[in-house]
């Protein structure tokens, strides 16, 4: 089949050359690509300001290049710009969030929010022109109703979730990780089927000018890592 493809265990698998640097230009963009990340944050006060489709197209298909059990990709992505889905979608979900700070969430986890500055109110879910709904497959089902099994399921949609919102930082826009509980209101508004279950709502846009955000520090590598050399 020559140096481009090879069987392995009855399959076809094809050639991947990747690339690589020399030690000294890894460094400086392993580097370079920290400090980008690390200017990342998130954002919780939007401009109504369009942003087009294609590019909402490109950073989904970003964050389905992700690594998947058994390469099953098992995610769906919702991108909404209908401003009356997304004002029910606000309406359900300030209601969810009511309820949880009324009731739910512990005073210790109310006061561990209060430096960020969150409440119940989410006006972002209209002003955003985009919402990004992920959802997860338990399991897939084929024409025939026939149920598949998915693996590693939360494992794979979140390093999805990972790759989506580094490529939004990307593409100069903002986003805010927001997990309303229970968030199953997602997939009744969205007429979504029983093998799918909301996992994170994002909304994508730009940010508003001028637009603040927490004064807040990461850990330190020596906090979050531990070498074993």
């Amino acid at each position: 089949m020559g140096d481009k493809t090879k069987i392995i265990k009855g399959f076809e698998h094809v050639s991947y050359k990747h690339q690589t640097f020399d030690a000294a230009e890894m460094k400086q963009r392993s580097e370079k690509f920290y400090k980008w990340l690390d200017k990342r944050r998130s954002v919780r006060e939007f401009s109504d300001r369009p942003v087009a489709k294609e590019v909402i197209d490109n950073i989904i298909l970003s964050a389905s290049t992700a690594p998947s059990g058994a390469h099953k990709q098992p995610w769906i992505f919702c991108a909404i710009s209908n401003q009356e889905i997304k004002s029910k979608i606000r309406t359900a979900a300030e209601k969810e969030e009511k309820e949880s700070y009324e009731s739910r969430m512990s005073d210790r986890w109310k006061k561990d929010l209060e430096p960020i500055g969150t409440d119940m109110n989410k006006p972002f879910l209209e002003i955003a022109p985009w919402l990004i709904i992920v959802f997860k497959k338990a399991y897939d089902l084929d024409t025939n109703g026939v149920k598949h099994n998915n693996y590693y399921v939360n494992e794979s949609v979140g390093v999805a979730c990972g790759m989506l919102i580094s490529a939004i930082h990307n593409a100069g826009l903002v986003t805010l990780t927001h997990t309303p509980s229970p968030m199953n209101f997602l997939s009744k508004i969205l007429n979504r089927p029983a093998n799918e279950r909301a996992f994170l709502l994002l909304p994508v846009g730009y940010a508003k000018e001028p637009v603040f955000v927490p004064d807040l520090e990461r850990k330190k590598l020596e906090d979050i890592c531990v070498f074993y050399g």
